[in-house]
């Protein structure tokens, strides 16, 4: 057979590969005097011709254009990039990966196919004996034998078995799968903590991205679809148990439930699948993925803090919170770097397992596993800093009312007055308890009455002390969520308010398109307040959930006073949720949190995490505490952006570093 070379390419110039013998070995029936075209050239040209001709909008390794000619059989074009990144992947030389494309594209041309699995297996055989036949090891053969035989490899008969099983990309049983595993996924966060579920669940879902084959981009989200849908579902149900929680809410809003939860699905979906889809349409080298994989989902998570003023929720940093040394590396990047670290760790193990004779991507591998100890050492340190008892705190009683909403809401005015007549006598009772504290802080919007300008605050008065409290507060630029702190006398010195509203509940994101029960003003941003010699920084309800929302640069309070209101969602995944939430802000800040939650869990929460002492869910009572050990952290000192740019800058060295790598092969 007479072969025709056309190098439009010069890289393939530098490998001395005897084309036509190739070529000639694979025309196993072709007529005498026939002839073959290889054009070898490169990403750019291949794409091109690809999506002209095949609609495939991507470049690939080999394309055959069959004649029906017995003596002109037709062209092959073969990419210099592509085949240069897979034998990479395969650790094998540049020479016998185009070897074996010129096999694959001659055969092509002679009529055998792969469509089938049947002539898919009979098209293999004969590859893997032309390439023998040039002294080239079977390249189906998984890395740890060189035969097709399993049966000669260590526990054989088990990996025998396994290839046997006929398991398509992109087939119906991908999407089943991926949905399990967006179920998985969400098990890693409280109040389950199964940790190794959510990394199990991730891994294996990457393993299938990076290993189907997607024409586009869209194709390649639906194919993630199943699992970031469902795994934002899974952690993020418990909003709707809100609509259930006062009947005559529940009778105006019931409805909203099932659009709620498509609505979760459709924006979850979307947010969690942009990683998957990242990785695999970009085509990169697998000791490089891990890094593009990693940084796409921390920068995700960073734009989750502007997304409908921000629900940066449930970030995979969270699942370390029962690992104190690996959790309080956190004081050093924060939830976005230990994010960073477990994904890239999770996605750089599935790329070895993959990949393990490639030296590259055990560098890659090294990098997270030295990420990860050199952040467990700083938060051991972390650790010892929060144990260290200076600037101890006044004697702090933090109240828990545990009322029903029920109980706080009535239809009629007299009942109405009536019901907040009777929870502030309940709220004076319980702090009135025996004991000497000297602030006492109570729960968000646990005083029912509104305070407008001139107000004092009764609760203060009755008890003599400085009282911490939530309330709803109206002035003329709006109503306000408020912390209202008020002196013994009852003399309200100061009223903070809150400035990150629930979107859907205390404010509308759409007008009136979606009611929403209510519509604040927001408040103009974090503050520290001074009761006698603490200081401490304000949060209500899920401002605690913001990186940087709470201490004003170059500020260093005391503690962190955080009341909220956790009725709304019973003892649902997401009480305990926000819990770690709070524990989590505690470690980056390297501040203690008292907490002060209507229905549970109230807990003094040291600067390292640790849970010092709580009120379970659904009791009513009160305790008394002290916080200390309030440290800055490298995170309060890089803050949130700066830990986000220096992120992109380290994964971008390691990117270009790993590729060149690849390319000096």
């Amino acid at each position: 057979m007479k072969v025709y070379v056309n190098y439009e390419d010069v890289r393939w110039r530098k490998y001395k590969i005897d084309f036509e013998r190739i070529a000639n070995a694979a025309a196993i029936k072709c007529a005498p005097g026939a002839e073959v075209s290889i054009t070898l050239t490169n990403d750019d040209e291949i794409h091109a011709l690809n999506r002209e001709y095949r609609h495939i909008d991507r470049p690939t390794n080999v394309l055959s254009f069959e004649l029906g000619d017995d003596i002109l059989l037709g062209d092959i074009y073969i990419s210099f990039d592509t085949v240069q990144r897979e034998a990479a992947a395969a650790n094998i030389s540049i020479a016998e990966h185009a070897a074996h494309m010129v096999v694959h594209g001659v055969l092509h041309l002679q009529g055998y196919d792969h469509i089938k699995n049947r002539d898919a297996k009979k098209m293999e055989n004969l590859e893997i004996k032309i390439l023998n036949s040039l002294g080239i090891k079977n390249p189906y053969a998984p890395d740890s034998c060189t035969y097709s035989d399993l049966s000669v490899c260590p526990g054989g008969k088990i990996l025998g078995w396994f290839h046997k099983i006929k398991m398509r990309p992109n087939a119906v049983w991908q999407y089943v799968v991926m949905a399990l595993l967006g179920v998985v996924a969400a098990l890693g966060f409280a109040p389950f903590n199964m940790w190794w579920a959510t990394v199990l669940a991730i891994g294996v879902a990457y393993k299938i991205m990076i290993w189907g084959k997607h024409k586009n981009i869209w194709r390649a989200f639906l194919h993630v679809l199943p699992f970031s849908a469902v795994y934002a579902v899974a952690m993020f149900w418990w909003v709707t148990h809100s609509i259930y929680v006062v009947p005559e809410l529940a009778a105006q809003f019931a409805v909203w439930t099932v659009p709620a939860l498509i609505g979760i699905g459709i924006v979850g979906g979307i947010i969690f699948a942009i990683p998957f889809v990242v990785v695999a349409r970009i085509c990169t080298f697998p000791a490089c993925r891990p890094f593009l994989f990693a940084a796409t989902w921390v920068f995700v998570l960073w734009l989750r803090e502007w997304l409908f003023t921000g629900f940066p929720w449930n970030p995979i940093a969270n699942i370390a919170l029962s690992a104190p040394w690996i959790s309080n590396s956190m004081a050093l990047w924060g939830a976005l770097g230990l994010t960073f670290v477990i994904i890239g760790g999770v996605a750089s193990v599935v790329e070895l397992l993959t990949h393990r004779r490639d030296w590259r991507v055990w560098i890659s591998f090294g990098v997270f596993v030295a990420l990860l100890c050199g952040g467990a050492v700083y938060g051991y340190k972390n650790i010892q800093l929060a144990q260290r008892a200076d600037n101890v705190s006044p004697v702090i009683r933090v109240v828990q009312p545990a009322r029903s909403q029920a109980q706080k809401m009535s239809n009629s005015r007299a009942d109405a007055v009536r019901w907040a007549t009777e929870n502030v006598r309940g709220l004076i009772e319980l702090a009135g308890a025996p004991g000497n504290p000297d602030i006492v802080v109570f729960p968000e919007t646990s005083y029912p009455f509104a305070i407008v300008d001139g107000d004092n605050m009764p609760v203060a008065a009755a008890l003599q002390r400085d009282v911490v409290i939530g309330a709803t507060s109206v002035s003329s630029t709006g109503v306000y969520n408020s912390m209202i702190v008020a002196a013994p006398g009852g003399e309200i010195e100061k009223v903070y308010s809150k400035s990150h509203l629930v979107p859907f509940g205390e404010y509308r994101p759409f007008g009136d398109i979606i009611p929403t029960p209510g519509q604040l003003s927001r408040g103009a941003g974090p503050e520290i307040i001074n009761v006698g010699d603490f200081a401490f920084a304000p949060a209500i309800c899920y401002e605690i959930i913001f990186s940087d929302s709470l201490v004003p640069m170059g500020e260093s309070p005391d503690a962190v006073i955080n009341i909220t209101n956790d009725t709304w969602f019973g003892k649902t995944p997401g009480t305990y949720q926000h819990l770690d939430m709070v524990r989590r802000y505690a470690i980056e800040s390297g501040l203690p949190i008292v907490r002060a939650n209507y229905s549970g869990v109230s807990a003094f929460i040291a600067s390292d995490g640790t849970i010092m002492s709580y009120i379970p869910v659904a009791r009513s009572g009160y305790m008394d505490g002290v916080v200390y050990g309030g440290h800055m952290t490298a995170y309060r000192a890089v803050q949130r952006d700066g830990v986000m740019i220096l992120i992109l800058i380290f994964s971008c060295i390691c990117t270009f570093a790993l590729s060149a790598a690849y390319r000096r092969k």
